[in-house]
């Protein structure tokens, strides 16, 4: 396997590699130019392993994306064994699914998606591309996701709730209604903020 990224969200990516039983043969990064757990960071080269796949750890919705854009490798994916994964859920492509994290029956979940550590995906859920579920966030069943959003830590999204694209979910908020695109809300009850 090989990784692009080389800060923190990497280096727990790196541990989950390792614990799975893989050898990660290659860490690139645009800006890092030092040693990751004994690897030389070097910038990204398709012609190094062109036959491994490739994930992308970083823990930025829009640098994951601009990154995955632009890679020639294909991706993998990553479900650590401490996840509990629904036999009919899907996952995409380059998506990575963290310690103890669940992800229940029915579940679609887009590419390049973060589910992080202890984090819950309910039934039927559908995350797009590109989304950040960070640790402890509780998606109930039925939760649409646009792409590019970012759930924070330990947020509560009630059941058949909508939220749109490139939207950023306070830490610990409850999300009772539908968010639109490009908003960002926090508290509880969650309500928008404005800047």
């Amino acid at each position: 396997m090989l990784l692009y990224g080389a800060g923190g969200h990497a280096k727990v990516v790196y541990q989950m590699l390792l614990e799975q039983g893989f050898q990660v043969k290659a860490v690139f990064d645009d800006q890092f130019s030092s040693v990751f757990h004994y690897h030389q960071v070097t910038l990204y080269d398709p012609e190094i392993f062109p036959e491994s796949l490739l994930l992308v750890a970083i823990g930025n919705n829009y640098a994951r994306r601009a990154v995955a854009e632009n890679v020639q490798h294909q991706f993998g994916k990553l479900i650590h064994k401490s996840a509990l994964v629904g036999a009919d859920a899907n996952l995409g492509a380059g998506s990575m699914v963290f310690h103890r994290a669940i992800i229940q029956t029915e579940a679609q979940v887009g590419k390049h998606v973060i589910v992080n550590t202890g984090a819950i995906i309910e039934h039927e859920c559908r995350l797009s591309d590109f989304v950040h579920v960070a640790p402890r966030a509780t998606l109930c069943g039925n939760v649409r996701v646009g792409e590019n959003t970012l759930l924070g830590a330990g947020c509560i999204v009630l059941p058949g709730i909508s939220i749109g694209k490139n939207c950023i979910i306070g830490a610990g908020s409850v999300v009772t209604r539908n968010v639109p695109d490009s908003t960002t809300v926090a508290g509880n009850p969650a309500r928008k903020l404005t800047y």
